[in-house]
């Protein structure tokens, strides 16, 4: 997928790893529009809330409006710490900006794709979304859901010119990670990776069409062994996993 004269939608483009995809497309040429909360100085916004089924419907109606080459799903909520610690609203709003608006965005922007037999969805995911680690699981669970989905819409979508690429970064270093998630990754020696480098790696992913990208070594191996023998990533974790509970404990 070239970006110069297309016409690129993109949410979490206001964060600190998406502003850097979205200059990164706008050097390429693309036409750049990012759904935000709040409007970004010199940058094409779309306001609204994804977090909310109201905001969410309210944007895809504003989205199928117009003709889209590339749909790039960034925009993340994160919880750590024990499930029953978050609250129901924190909780809703997981699945709803992680799962569910990259799917009702999909939805609106597929009509034109598949009519001008040219399009492609990016969801950025996350390795968490394939080794579900404790103490994230809504957000495991919501981009394992992501990755589920993309796989789905890439085998329903074959021979209609639209590609779907699944991205799968680990941490990375931007305030998206609380002090407790940074506190965590000291403890662990959990790898953190640099934004920029990430977000080169999405932009050629989407470039070359690729269709699933996982980041880093060893994780992507991991990622497979969780596939076939969950027990034993179970045993590999366990120490990390007690390293965790202890911050919330008391």
């Amino acid at each position: 997928m070239r970006f110069k004269d297309r016409d690129v939608l993109i949410t979490g483009g206001s964060g600190a790893l998406g502003r850097r995809v979205v200059q990164q497309i706008r050097r390429d040429g693309g036409r750049v529009v990012v759904i935000a909360r709040a409007l970004m100085d010199g940058q094409e916004t779309l306001i609204g809330d994804l977090s909310t089924p109201q905001g969410l419907e309210a944007v895809a109606a504003t989205v199928a409006a117009r003709p889209w080459d590339v749909l790039i799903n960034i925009a993340g909520i994160q919880h750590f710490g024990p499930l029953e610690h978050q609250t129901a609203e924190h909780l809703l709003a997981s699945y709803m900006v992680n799962l569910v608006a990259p799917a009702r965005l999909t939805q609106a922007v597929l009509p034109g794709m598949k009519a001008r037999g040219r399009g492609q969805i990016a969801n950025v995911g996350s390795i968490f979304g394939s080794i579900n680690f404790a103490h994230f699981a809504t957000y495991s669970s919501a981009k394992a859901g992501m990755r589920a989905l993309s796989q789905s819409l890439r085998r329903e979508l074959t021979g209609t010119g639209v590609g779907v690429t699944y991205v799968a970064p680990r941490a990375v270093a931007t305030s998206f990670n609380s002090d407790r998630v940074n506190e965590f990754a000291r403890l662990t020696g959990m790898a953190v990776d640099d934004p920029d480098r990430i977000a080169r790696r999405i932009v050629s992913a989407i470039r070359k069409d690729r269709r699933d990208v996982y980041i880093g070594f060893p994780e992507s191996l991991f990622v497979r062994l969780n596939g076939l023998a969950p027990s034993v990533i179970d045993g590999a974790l366990k120490s990390n996993d007690l390293k965790a509970r202890a911050l919330f404990a008391g």
